[in-house]
């Protein structure tokens, strides 16, 4: 029975999320399998890959052909070094300790590789936020810059609102004080004839 190592999509319309699986390379692309080693989701950055190697390995050696999108995958996790560095022990070219520490060093590595490109990613998300934070903020200085003579001219103009209103009060009232004055002096007239006619 040929058999492959493939992968069989889950997930939702647009959200793909794959099984890695080995299964009879008759079967349906997300039909029957006969184990499955892992899962892989492209959706994140860098992407989720889950991947029990020594099942991988196991299967390689017992003839599974993995699909070029499978080879890739298995390669980027070591299944596929490991796989080479188990025939190089097989052979005798190396033993199990010296092939185990080529494997370790590789694994390290990988991991050093995968870990810097995240802290690249969230740092360059970092800079991004602070890069609009500081758009957001100069358009809101400009806002306000552009709001500031609007209110200046308002303040204005209600200053001389004002300063209109208290000169017609000043206007009102030296009128009514020369109302009063002019009546006034008739008043004292009227009075100085009554007292005049009472003597």
């Amino acid at each position: 029975m040929p058999v492959k190592i493939r992968l069989q999509r889950h997930g939702k319309k647009g959200k793909p999320f794959y099984w890695i699986v080995a299964a009879d390379a008759r079967a349906k692309r997300d039909g029957r399998y006969l184990e499955k080693l892992g899962t892989y989701n492209p959706n994140t950055n860098p992407a989720t890959i889950d991947l029990n190697v020594d099942g991988a390995v196991q299967w390689l050696q017992n003839g599974a052909q993995p699909t070029d999108t499978a080879k890739a995958i298995l390669s980027y996790k070591g299944a596929m070094l490991k796989n080479h560095l188990a025939g190089g022990v097989r052979k005798g070219a190396l033993t199990e300790e010296q092939a185990e520490e080529k494997f370790q060093a590789w694994l390290e590595e990988k991991t050093g590789k995968v870990s810097a490109k995240s802290d690249d990613l969230a740092k360059a998300k970092a800079e991004a936020k602070a890069k609009a934070l500081e758009a957001e903020k100069a358009v809101n200085e400009a806002r306000i810059a552009a709001a500031a003579p609007v209110e200046e001219v308002v303040e204005e103009a209600t200053e001389e609102v004002a300063a209109e209103a208290e000169a017609t009060e000043e206007v009102v009232a030296e009128a009514e004080t020369e109302v009063v004055a002019e009546e006034t002096p008739e008043a004292t007239e009227e009075e100085t004839k009554e007292e005049k006619a009472a003597e």
